[in-house]
């Protein structure tokens, strides 16, 4: 059996290949995920953003640094666990995906999510919780929504923190309900 690392490589050299006209507004630069592949968490948010296509990392600009404080206010590291976004490519001037792109690159992020077989997925805000669950964020924040054989979580997105200090509060406490369901053996 090859190993997940492996797989994960050959799923992005695939991406890399991807051609499609919905694309050609996109940035040139790939953005896979990373981080452990055998975390029982994965993060998913919604697209790379300039520093994100820069590096080719996801979550390395202000909204990255972010998640990773809040991570280790909680006692996590970003290496405990798996980051990636629904669409793989910077959508231009940050401006959010569209249907087409989430549809196009919605099958790699389940191929990816199987290679990895998390126990609990973080959706970071609206776009990956409608991607994922069809569902709106405002109905969803703050729950557990088991579906299609998966368990989400659903938060803010860490960039809504920076535009909206009045949900600073809740995104930390949603990361610290995330550490007490990883301490709990991810039970709800």
């Amino acid at each position: 059996m090859r190993n997940k690392q492996q797989e994960l490589l050959d799923l992005y050299d695939t991406l890399k290949s991807l051609s499609d006209p919905s694309l050609s507004d996109l940035s040139v630069n790939l953005v896979p995920g990373e981080g452990n592949v055998d975390s029982q968490v994965v993060f998913v948010g919604e697209a790379p953003g300039r520093d994100e296509d820069k590096q080719g990392r996801p979550f390395v600009g202000s909204a990255g640094r972010f998640l990773n404080d809040a991570l280790e206010k909680a006692g996590l590291q970003r290496s405990d666990v798996y980051i990636t976004n629904v669409v793989k490519r910077r959508p231009p001037r940050n401006r959010p995906p569209r249907k087409a792109e989430v549809a196009l690159f919605l099958p790699y992020l389940l191929h990816e999510l199987e290679i990895i077989r998390p126990k609990l997925i973080c959706l970071l805000g609206a776009t990956a919780i409608r991607a994922l669950l069809n569902q709106p964020l405002s109905e969803v924040r703050g729950q557990i929504v088991e579906s299609e054989g998966w368990r989400f979580y659903c938060m803010y997105h860490p960039a809504a923190v920076i535009y909206d200090p009045g949900v600073e509060r809740i995104f930390f406490e949603d990361i610290a309900k995330i550490r007490k369901l990883i301490d709990a053996g991810l039970s709800s």
